[in-house]
């Protein structure tokens, strides 16, 4: 299987075709608001800042950001002589105005209960065209990480009602077409601060069925497939194809086991632990990726990131039985959810079975409807298996998906000393102590919470052997430098 898609410089110009899984006939280009648009995102806005290669909060439209003493107010230094893309020039009324708008409850952005508790957005002050300053309601060391969220791209100031409909950013393309729920162009702005793109044009086409995706891969009708991570069986033919081939995401996505912890048997820690100790990450790896990916280890920080830890409890089958016989939980059988949403779900549902199954432990694997996967299954069964997109950075990551009440915590997991963890982590103004507190955040993860995490898998992309320059990393694309060969 390849571990890079075709090398080579593009040729300028020509059209690159995405297929992508269609989203609901609400889906919209305000990226505040937005829940599946990432292609059209990443092609027409930029945010403040960005995840780099290296795992570490890079310049996009902010060149430079400096916090006071104790990181209580951050103030950035903006990019000059970038544009929209209807002509206007860029400004920190921009930046401001993006922020109010993702504060705004008539927004209702995903991101805004990430921000909402930091941020004040009357206090936000511009003072000159070039300088965003932000206070904060109480300190935070890594506050510009939380603005490389896709939620984050920047808009024009006043622009609520109309953004989703134009898509007018400062990003490398410029909005052509849109249909919710349907398909797309974009067009090449040659005015981009950082260049124009290689590429004259992208066609956006949704495409419910993965193997459909595929096929039209096959038959040379589409370039690249987005939100696809394909099986190994299909990336196998996809490889050996004429005209298509595979790249990869690294450790793109982590998947996840989450056990209610609200619901028994999952409420007993010890009957956690031994789910965890009971199964063997490499052998999960092994059966449902091929290897394709990292193991987990129950520790959902990715091992790429800075802030990653890779203590963990070793694979103990023996001692799981003992923890379940504490807990009265002997001969513990429990149902595990999966559906064919994702390809990976229930290969992984499998595996875990078999290896948990050696420490007597039987896990009864059911199958629901993918359709309705993420109304009635996620959240509401105790244990089925999800999957996210890495990218998000550690502070992000921990408050969101393992704090305690935040919306996204799928587990419903509650810890006072998780918690305090993460806010002293946040007031921690020297790096290597504040890793610290992150790695002990991530060990209560893994010894007390209820997210069983196998493993990272590599997306395996399809994508046409013409294609060149592909780059991605979490949800971090290269639009201006991707292209085609023979364009």
């Amino acid at each position: 299987m390849p571990t890079r898609g075709p090398a080579g410089r593009p040729d300028r110009g020509g059209t690159l075709r995405i297929a992508r899984p269609p989203a609901s006939d609400a889906e919209t280009l305000d990226p505040a608001s937005a829940l599946s648009a990432y292609e059209y995102l990443g092609a027409l806005y930029n945010r403040l800042v960005r995840i780099g290669p290296d795992g570490t909060v890079a310049p996009d439209l902010a060149e430079s950001w400096e916090p006071d003493a104790k990181a209580t107010t951050w103030t950035f230094r903006l990019r000059r002589g970038v544009t929209f893309h209807d002509g206007r020039a860029f400004t920190s009324a921009d930046a401001a105005y993006t922020l109010r708008h993702i504060l705004d409850t008539a927004t209702a952005s995903p991101q805004a209960p990430v921000l909402s508790p930091l941020i004040d957005p009357k206090r936000l002050r511009t003072p000159d065209a070039h300088t965003l300053v932000v206070p904060l309601k109480s300190p935070h060391a890594e506050f510009p990480s939380l603005l490389t969220h896709y939620n984050c791209y920047v808009v024009p100031d006043g622009s609520a009602r109309s953004i989703g409909r134009t898509g007018i950013g400062t990003g490398p393309f410029r909005l052509a077409s849109f249909a919710a729920a349907g398909p797309g162009r974009v067009t090449a702005y040659p005015d981009h601060w950082a260049g124009r793109p290689v590429l004259d044009a992208i066609d956006f086409y949704s495409v419910a069925d993965m193997q459909a995706r595929s096929g039209a891969l096959l038959a040379g009708q589409v370039d690249l497939l987005s939100q696809t991570n394909l099986d190994f069986a299909t990336a196998r033919v996809i490889a050996a194809s004429d005209r298509a081939t595979i790249a990869r995401a690294e450790n793109a996505q982590w998947y996840v086991l989450p056990m209610l912890t609200t619901e028994k048997p999952f409420t007993d820690v010890r009957v956690r632990q031994a789910m965890k100790l009971a199964y063997d990450p490499e052998h999960i790896l092994k059966a449902a990726l091929q290897g394709a990916g990292t193991a987990g280890w129950d520790n959902p920080v990715p091992p790429n990131d800075p802030a990653h830890t890779a203590a963990h409890p070793a694979h103990d089958p023996e001692k799981a039985r003992h923890l379940l016989k504490k807990a009265g939980y002997e001969r513990l059988a429990v149902d595990l959810y999966t559906s064919s949403y994702d390809p990976i779900f229930t290969p992984m549902a499998l595996a875990y079975q078999e290896s948990a199954g050696r420490a007597g432990i039987r896990i009864r694997v059911k199958t629901a409807a993918a359709d309705s996967y993420y109304t009635q299954i996620w959240m509401k069964k105790p244990l089925m298996a999800t999957y996210w997109y890495t990218g998000r950075p550690v502070d992000q990551l921990l408050n969101q998906v393992f704090r305690g009440g935040s919306s996204y915590n799928e587990t419903a997991w509650a810890d006072k000393e998780f918690d305090a963890l993460l806010d002293r982590a946040r007031r921690e103004t020297d790096t290597g102590r504040r890793r610290e507190l992150y790695g002990q955040a991530q060990t209560l993860v893994i010894e007390r919470g209820g997210a069983i995490t196998p493993m990272f898998a590599d997306r395996l992309v399809g994508i046409s052997r013409k294609v060149r320059g592909y780059a991605e990393h979490g949800f971090e694309f290269d639009y201006l430098r991707i292209g085609l060969k023979g364009a």
